[in-house]
């Protein structure tokens, strides 16, 4: 039997275990040292406390000091944690990940590297192997739309997974889809990781338009759908000044995780509560004191600076603007979005 480690005990993480053992793998779940009170409550028979949904029978749990132990003879590594604990975690996991045959993230963010560079997390990950001298297999970045309570629960999924390497990607999709979970692969790896990052900010921007309904009692459906054409335009432009092929955007990784991501979540709740009137800071303060992490703000920022680093690019991505001056506080947000958002006077 193949032996899959999941990395990060989280949402995701946790949830990956049903496909996985139902496809057939050994399943290994590694919790951070942020993780204990999860694995707590999976050892004691409860359901995940982020899913609501119990842990797939079979799954193995290991705990912060037993990474190695976790990893021993790991044929395929899954890193699923919070994007800004991919580099720290990869670091820590290099050595076994290195004897894997395949590294899987779905992870999904930016990374900043050390000259001020903004990457694709399967780039850190290869930049981070690079400096310690560590020879990577084939990554494959895992994008949407995939709630996680609805993977752990078995329900009907579909998800994208991309890799420079056709092979590895076919092989992957063949080895872990399920009836219920099903993959479809690609080769267009920075496609689905620049989707996986943008669409959390934009789903802020749908929630604005929901919570708009929600203060005024009018809805605002007809600024949703501009809001959501213009998302989705937007992904493709970023994408492809990145090297992606502009249909990804347009496929699962993009409509369809933008879809999932705008229906519900803590980026459309904070764009909720923004779009009723609550000053963006104040939210986000309140959201996080209830530890309710809001993706899309840090991708936000990021996704700034990847434009402004690439010629042109900024000044074709007037929602993603829109955006992050709405997170810094600007006034009158419906106004923002729906100038970006809406068509201009020819």
């Amino acid at each position: 039997m193949a032996v899959m480690t999941i990395l990060g005990a989280g949402a995701m993480g946790s949830a990956l275990a049903t496909p996985l053992t139902n496809a057939g793998w050994e399943t290994r779940l590694w919790g951070t040292w942020l993780d204990d009170h999860l694995l707590d409550a999976c050892e004691a028979g409860k359901p995940h406390p982020r899913t609501n949904v119990p842990l797939a029978s079979g799954t193995k749990l290991y705990r912060s000091d037993q990474l190695d132990e976790a990893l021993e003879g790991a044929d395929a590594v899954f890193i699923a944690v919070a994007s800004v604990g991919v580099p720290k975690v990869t670091q820590m996991a290099l050595g076994a990940i290195s004897q894997a045959s395949v590294v899987l993230c779905t992870s999904k963010g930016f990374w900043t590297d050390p000259n001020g560079r903004i990457q694709l997390l399967p780039d850190a990950i290869r930049t981070i192997a690079a400096e310690n001298g560590a020879l990577l297999p084939p990554i494959v970045g895992v994008g949407g739309p995939c709630k996680a309570n609805e993977v752990a629960d078995g329900k009907p999924t579909a998800t994208i997974y991309g890799s420079l390497d056709e092979g590895t990607a076919i092989r992957m999709a063949r080895e872990i889809s399920t009836d219920a979970y099903c993959i479809e692969p690609t080769t267009d790896e920075p496609g689905v990781e620049v989707c996986a990052p943008m669409k959390n900010v934009y789903a802020i921007a749908l929630g604005i338009a929901d919570g708009l309904e929600e203060g005024t009692g009018f809805p605002h459906h007809n600024l949703k759908s501009a809001i959501f054409a213009q998302s989705v335009k937007e992904m493709s432009i970023a994408s492809v000044a990145l090297g992606a092929r502009p249909e990804t955007a347009y496929g699962l990784a993009g409509v369809g995780d933008l879809e999932v991501t705008g229906l519900s979540g803590r980026n459309k709740v904070y764009g909720v509560r923004i779009g009723r009137g609550e000053n963006a800071i104040e939210a986000l303060a309140a959201m996080e004191a209830a530890e309710q992490t809001v993706e899309g703000v840090p991708a936000a920022g990021l996704a700034m600076t990847l434009a402004q680093q690439q010629e042109g690019l900024l000044e074709q991505l007037p929602l993603l603007k829109a955006v992050t001056a709405i997170i810094a506080g600007a006034e009158h947000p419906e106004k923002l979005v729906a100038e970006a958002a809406l068509p201009q006077r020819p």
